[in-house]
């Protein structure tokens, strides 16, 4: 029985960005176009009508923006997860973004390809945050790149293993796998991580991971 395709709607304020996504996900049968929005209102709209799988998501908007956007789709339709895209390299808003709910943050010069991947990883609850955005998020602070808050969470060995898995996006099925581990018990140290960071989900994890350097870029597990 074929899969229903992920069902994905474009927000943004430039006529020519969103025609340029939409062109992006033509291009992949198990990605369909299902609206397009050019503020957060009217995101907020396309959300109560049609109930996305994912939303690409602009920032910088008139009328609503894309934080205020995220943050209320995220409260009033949590099963919609959310891919922030930008032009800009801005540390505050990528945080902001981040911490109102979107599992993923990408520059707008994505390849089609990377914004099919981030499609289906959020589809799948797994966050995609590329390299450079991870390299402004931990320069955020003044001395960010000295200080390590490793300490302060009082995560065990496990716990920071798994960690390091979600801050390269790995799943659950594939932490279980890169750690030897069952499932069950990749899915209870991701519900430890979450609950000792006190945050919500794995987007806000990472990027607290990445702010405060809880984990050493040499300990991150390599992509397959």
């Amino acid at each position: 029985m074929k899969k229903e395709p992920i069902r994905v709607i474009i927000v943004d304020d430039h006529p020519m960005v969103r025609g340029g996504l939409r062109l992006f996900l033509m291009a992949f049968e198990d990605l369909k176009m299902i609206g397009e929005a050019s503020n957060g209102e009217e995101a907020i709209r396309l959300c109560t009508q049609d109930r996305p799988d994912v939303a690409l998501m602009d920032i910088k908007m008139p009328v609503m923006d894309g934080i205020r956007a995220t943050r209320e789709i995220r409260a009033r339709f949590p099963k919609t997860q959310v891919i922030g895209l930008t032009s800009y390299l801005e540390a505050d808003l990528i945080q902001e973004m981040l911490d109102a709910g979107a599992i993923s943050f990408l520059m707008k010069n994505v390849s089609a390809v990377e914004l099919a991947d981030a499609i289906r990883g959020a589809y799948d609850g797994k966050s995609v945050i590329p390299g450079d955005v991870n390299d402004i998020l931990r320069t955020r602070q003044p001395g960010s790149r000295q200080k390590s808050h490793q300490g302060e969470y009082d995560l065990t060995a496990r716990e920071r293993e798994t960690l390091a898995c979600m801050i390269v996006g790995l799943s659950n099925a594939e932490i279980a796998e890169k750690l030897v581990i069952s499932l069950s018990t990749a899915k209870y140290h991701v519900s430890s991580v979450l609950i000792k960071l006190n945050v919500s989900n794995r987007a806000e994890a990472v990027s607290l991971a990445l702010q405060k350097r809880l984990i050493e870029e040499s300990a991150w597990p390599k992509k397959k």
